[in-house]
């Protein structure tokens, strides 16, 4: 799992998560004598509470699976999306009726809303919120920890101290030769005899740049089907600048085509 591919909207719906959690043990409406929260209603902590925490994991272990999954057809993130509306159409409900299977128990007393109910309320309206708006909202779609901006650009084929993602310690640079005795490291390879002279490369630097929201890679072939998906939070290495888009390479070492370069963070 990315923990880098997770936005800010992933952490309003942690925090909105949480304080559904919270609220649940706090009392369902204030009255007289033993006030049950929301534990002693199955059918409300399942459907309002439990359901809402369940649909905030839900969204946030499909955005940080590198892959998506799906249960029964459908996809994890549009499954915890639905389940949070479910959490607040049950609350708006249950805040309209508070008593619902109690109403015997107390009969006419003075009944207000508990505290549990209006938190819950609060945090089912928020998690609700974050999860719709998080694919709409630019804002939510930022990184939620960004990623560290590297020192300087590194040549294409340079790999990182402790994993690819992070420009890290020189390497030979893309294309070049090893290094033959009596050569420098990286330096010019004499051309055969007879052989025509190298072209001078286009007018580009290779460079290090991270996406601002998930965004697919495409074959450089082009193909319409998406070979990988460039997460935020990591570092990629833009290799050259091709007709369709940005040539860029994955963590696997495959090569494809960023078509949308907009707002990339450049290293």
């Amino acid at each position: 799992m990315n923990i880098r591919s997770l936005t800010r909207g992933d952490g309003v719906v942690i925090g909105a998560a949480v304080l559904l959690f919270i609220a649940s043990f706090l009392d369902t409406f204030d009255g007289p004598g033993d006030v049950p929260n929301a534990w002693d209603n199955l059918g409300l902590v399942m459907s309002m509470y439990v359901g809402g925490i369940i649909g905030a994991v839900l969204i946030v272990v499909a955005r940080a699976l590198p892959q998506p999954r799906k249960v029964v057809g459908l996809d994890l993130g549009q499954l915890g999306v639905a389940l949070t509306v479910f959490a607040l159409w049950t609350a708006f409900w249950t805040i309209v009726d508070p008593l619902g299977a109690f109403s015997d128990s107390f009969g006419s007393a003075n009944i207000d809303t508990g505290a549990g109910l209006i938190l819950g309320l609060i945090a089912a309206l928020v998690l609700a919120a974050g999860a719709v708006a998080t694919p709409l909202v630019p804002a939510l779609q930022a990184a939620l920890v960004p990623a560290p901006r590297p020192a300087a650009p590194q040549p294409y084929g340079a790999q990182p101290p402790g994993g690819y993602g992070y420009p890290g310690a020189q390497q030979q640079p893309y294309g070049a030769q090893p290094p033959q005795q009596g050569q420098p490291f990286g330096g010019p390879q004499a051309a055969p005899q007879g052989a025509p002279a190298p072209q001078p490369a286009a007018d580009f630097s290779p460079f290090w740049f991270a996406v601002p929201v998930p965004r697919p890679l495409y074959a450089e072939d082009g193909s319409p089907t998406p070979i990988a998906e460039l997460a935020p939070g990591t570092w990629y290495l833009a290799v050259e600048q091709g007709g369709q888009g940005l040539v860029a390479q994955t963590q696997d070492g495959r090569r494809g085509v960023l078509r949308d370069t907009s707002g990339i963070q450049r290293g």
